[in-house]
């Protein structure tokens, strides 16, 4: 039986051009970044090299303006702790769209702690920003606003630049999670107005341990990890060199074969998408165009998603049924009920992200296993 692998969201194989480029840097390369000697001074210029190509890929202003952390949501604390701590002289407040994730809104409602408000931003049905809701909501005293450049459940692409001009009109920073859209669609801090912005190595075919923090020149961040002083003081550690080395390769590649590899998976998902939604009582989640390019999320009425993943795992085909990072919880996806789906609609869900392996010729097999899933389960299930 071929094996599918259909998660890309959750996790990418490492691409074997970025393995055969870090691989040195768990073997030959192995000093450590902050020593004087040779053998450091090539880690530390492993390090370097690998931050130019991340910001190039996001058009940073330079290199400076990127911090390496050991993922997205080390970055995402960093960003979202650090800025309203540092600058809570300017106001107590915060401010998330409703379908973030967690590692965005747990920082905020634990912030609440230290005497910050925190407001959730509605999304409309298909998971856009609200944006007379975000005006509404944001305010002066408003440090940080965060809105994810792309849901990685619902794969809808938010309008960044608009959400920026309301934000800065209103309040103060915006910080972006790009964890599931970097390398999939055109990113731009400064044409966009970001302030602060969320990359993942895993989510660009990089080594798992790495991520990074892009911070506009100008913004102030409070440091969250303690220690020796690393990356400019505000994420102590000796530096993940494999992991940060990969992921640099893997943001040149991306930034390279973007836009090739981008329009190949959107014909993929669109003939996906229409034949999984021949499939009785099936409806796709998130926006039908503003969506990533390698997204497919439906739902099917009056079976569980957890049924869904482990059945179509026996056909050799890897789903997923929402976050990875919040799966082993049985309760219904935040973003789902966001969106305005009922209890019981939620947990039917199937997210299905395509990534370099995905062919068209896997289209037909997806559609047969989940046909037959959905038709065995609807059986079995006491609200069919």
């Amino acid at each position: 039986m071929k094996s599918i692998y259909l998660d890309y969201a959750s996790s990418t194989p490492v691409d074997p051009r970025v393995m055969a480029f870090a691989a040195p840097y768990l073997s030959e390369v192995y000093g450590n970044p902050s020593s004087l000697h040779s053998g450091g001074l090539k880690a530390k210029q492993a390090v370097e090299d690998a931050r130019a190509k991340v910001a190039a890929l996001i058009n940073a202003e330079d290199d400076s303006t990127l911090l390496f952390t050991s993922g997205a949501t080390e970055a995402n604390n960093l960003a979202i702790r650090g800025v309203a701590l540092r600058n809570a002289s300017q106001g107590k407040a915060v401010a998330a769209t409703a379908i973030e994730h967690m590692s965005v809104l747990n920082p905020m409602k634990d912030l609440q702690k230290q005497g910050f408000t925190f407001t959730k931003v509605p999304v409309d049905s298909t998971g856009l920003v609200e944006i007379d809701h975000l005006s509404e909501s944001v305010t002066k005293n408003t440090v940080v606003t965060s809105v994810m450049s792309a849901n990685n459940e619902i794969g809808t692409i938010q309008p960044i630049r608009e959400i920026s001009r309301v934000v800065h009109e209103k309040a103060l920073y915006l910080h972006v999670d790009a964890t599931a859209s970097a390398g999939r669609i055109p990113i731009d801090v400064q044409k966009e107005g970001i302030d602060l912005l969320t990359l993942s190595s895993n989510d660009l075919y990089g080594p798992k341990g790495a991520g990074a923090l892009y911070v506009k020149p100008g913004v102030k961040l409070q440091s969250i990890v303690f220690g020796g002083g690393q990356e400019k003081g505000l994420r102590s550690g000796t530096e993940n060199v494999f992991a940060i080395a990969g992921m640099g390769e893997a943001a040149r590649l991306a930034e390279k074969e973007m836009t090739a590899e981008s329009t190949r998976l959107i014909r993929i998902r669109d003939a996906l998408i229409a034949a999984l939604l021949t499939i009785e009582d099936s409806f796709l989640t998130g926006h039908r165009t503003k969506r990533l390019p390698h997204h497919v999320s439906v739902r099917f009425s009056h079976i569980e998603g957890e049924s869904i993943l482990l059945n179509m795992d026996m056909y050799g085909i890897q789903v997923s049924t929402g976050s990875a990072c919040s799966s082993k919880t049985l309760e219904p996806s935040h973003v789902l009920l966001a969106i305005g789906l009922k209890h019981e609609e939620a947990h039917g869900s199937m997210v299905v992200t395509l990534g370099r392996s995905t062919t068209m010729e896997d289209v037909p097999v997806v559609r047969k296993a989940a046909g037959e899933t959905v038709e065995r389960l609807r059986k079995l299930s006491p609200l069919h």
